[in-house]
């Protein structure tokens, strides 16, 4: 047990007063300090990594390839990022001598790029829709719900979203164009590098910057 002793104080006169020695038992308070602790412990939730579901396509040895690079073809859809907040995106893919795409700008604001996004991803977000919907009225569980949710997603009319940043471009235009993909629900997208034919055709829109297009 803890003490805390006084200095003997003294009376009048020089004369040395009564000592006195008082004990203050400081145990309750170390019980106290460790029962804190643990309710502390107990009662804050920890930091949970947020993580985004990718829901990939089911393997179909029947499928040829050329049957499976047309749905890509038919469902994908280039997003490309450049300074200054700037955005762009086009629907289907871009081939060496093929036509090329129509190349639209956009922003990052709810009415821009997450309204394209709603509309390539209408099926998936009305399915998702309506299964909060028997969420809400307790018609499903947490668990159930899940299940469906993930299940809806991959649907194969669901877009395959190709992402593409410029060396110009911020990271926190990135990171926006992410949290887009988890707020319209779209799991299958992939982030890779510009390549030849996305510079020639963006030579068209920015021409300050990638140069003018040679004839």
């Amino acid at each position: 047990m803890a003490e805390m002793n006084d200095q003997p104080k003294r009376g009048k006169g020089g004369k040395k007063g009564k000592k006195q020695a008082p004990r203050v038992d400081l145990t309750p308070m170390v019980d106290l300090a460790f029962l804190l602790i643990t309710f502390f412990m107990l009662a804050t939730s920890m930091t949970r990594p947020q993580t985004m579901e990718l829901a990939m396509p089911a393997k179909d040895d029947k499928v040829t390839e050329e049957e499976r690079t047309k749905v890509k073809a038919s469902q994908a859809m280039t997003i490309i990022l450049e300074e200054e907040d700037k955005v762009f995106y086009y629907f289907g893919t871009q081939e060496e001598g093929g036509p090329e795409p129509e190349l639209q700008q956009t922003t990052y604001d709810p009415e821009g790029l997450r309204r394209v996004l709603l509309s390539r991803n209408a099926t998936v977000m009305n399915k998702i829709l309506e299964l909060k919907e028997k969420k809400r009225n307790k018609e499903l569980t947490e668990d159930d719900y899940k299940k469906l949710a993930t299940e809806a997603k991959e649907d194969p009319a669901a877009p395959t979203v190709i992402i593409k940043p410029s060396d110009r471009c911020s990271y926190l235009n990135l990171v926006d164009v992410l949290d887009e993909m988890a707020i319209c629900n779209v799991s299958k997208y992939t982030i890779v590098r510009l390549d030849h034919l996305d510079t020639t055709m963006m030579q068209k829109h920015l021409p300050a910057i990638y140069g003018t297009p040679s004839n």
